[in-house]
């Protein structure tokens, strides 16, 4: 059958785009549609045929000014001679055509769908507080107002579109029915648990996270814990927040940073971490899954995809997402009290053999209709 993959945008390494991975291996001769694509951000797809449009001669930093626009892009791109089409998106890719106004020609739309297009729905109210534009930050609170409504219009008329919703967690799926009113069916997004187990048990000592360095992933939450309670952290990756994190911390030796670096290298500092702290509210967390594969516990802000990750026998959670919480966590954590084997058995049933036997089984199950 011939397979598309559609992707929101491929610009820097993350969780969707470890999805996207995945199911490029999974299907290495189907094309990637994307709105803008940076090899030298992220250099995962060096082997594969990305398709790109007019919207990839903007520049990278406009693009959380440019969702209206990628809204209209997707919206025209006609994918109905493939007979499957697979879109990993929290926003706009799902907007894609599959079915074709000049012919009969009908893909099949299966959409892997990490939460309804946040800045639109949930986190409306947090994007109006801080749209993350700096100086411009009034102007986009302007835009969003006066914008709103109808993107809303289109977003849920896009999320109509799709055949199919997979998502990654059950806090998604109850999002995705709450502002799209359709059913998802629960695909755990894929870790390569091999390449973060620990060949041998090691000393662990200190706390570790990693993600990008954006507001709303609350590593400002990990640092000021940390420098309360006087226990290290190592921050790793980058992102439009580093800065503000770099003077947060203060040049105290407890806190430090280290730049993305390379799942080997990345498996290291999990593999020697007493825990990963995981502050955000999100609807999963690839990052956390990876820290429990390597043996390191998880410590979890308790709403979100955490619950379906986060359990007694492999971290603990804290219920309120303020320093004060995640501050008494730290303070009540017992390394002693996991087992790094059982830890990393936790993160099997997010493996990517499950992730690819469910994506497996629905694309199947469409080539026998056809």
């Amino acid at each position: 059958m011939k397979v598309a993959l559609v992707c929101d945008w491929l610009t820097t390494p993350g969780g969707a785009e470890k999805v996207l991975l995945q199911l490029h291996q999974m299907y290495p001769d189907a094309p990637i549609y994307t709105s803008q694509y940076r090899p030298k951000g992220i250099n995962w797809f060096g082997d594969a045929d990305v398709r790109t449009g007019w919207l990839n001669f903007f520049p990278v930093k406009l693009r959380r000014f440019i969702g209206p626009l990628r809204q209209l892009y997707f919206s025209r791109l006609d994918l109905s001679d493939y007979d499957v089409v697979i879109s990993v998106t929290g926003a706009e890719a799902k907007s894609v055509r599959t079915c074709s106004q000049k012919t009969s020609s009908k893909a099949f739309h299966l959409c892997y769908c990490h939460v309804p297009t946040q800045y639109y729905w949930q986190f409306y109210d947090k994007y109006l507080q801080n749209p993350g534009f700096g100086i411009l930050n009034p102007l986009a609170r302007l835009g969003l107002k006066l914008l709103v409504k109808p993107l809303r219009k289109a977003d849920y008329r896009a999320a109509q579109r799709p055949d199919q919703f997979v998502t990654i967690s059950h806090y998604a799926a109850d999002q995705i029915q709450k502002y799209y009113n359709r059913q998802a069916e629960v695909i755990f997004p894929p870790v390569n648990e091999q390449e973060f187990a620990a060949q041998k048990a090691q000393k662990r000592s200190g706390f570790v996270i990693s993600c990008r360095q954006v507001t709303w992933k609350r590593v400002d939450l990990a640092i000021r814990a940390c420098l309360q309670v006087n226990q290290p952290l190592t921050v790793i990756g980058d992102g439009p927040e580093h800065a503000n994190l770099v003077r947060l911390a203060d040049g105290s030796s407890l806190i430090k940073f280290i730049p993305w670096v390379e799942t080997k290298q990345l498996a290291k500092h999990l593999q020697s971490a007493a825990a990963y702290i995981f502050p955000s509210l999100e609807p999963f967390g690839i990052a956390p899954v990876e820290a429990l594969a390597a043996g390191c516990p998880v410590i979890a802000y308790a709403e979100g995809g955490s619950r379906d990750i986060v359990t007694e026998k492999n971290g603990m959670l804290f219920t309120e997402q303020t320093v004060e919480s995640l501050a008494q966590a730290l303070q009540k954590f017992d390394q002693s009290q996991f087992n790094s084997g059982a830890v990393a058995k936790s993160a099997t049933k997010f493996s990517t053999a499950k992730f690819t036997q469910g994506i497996t089984k629905i694309v199947s199950s469409r080539r026998g209709n056809k």
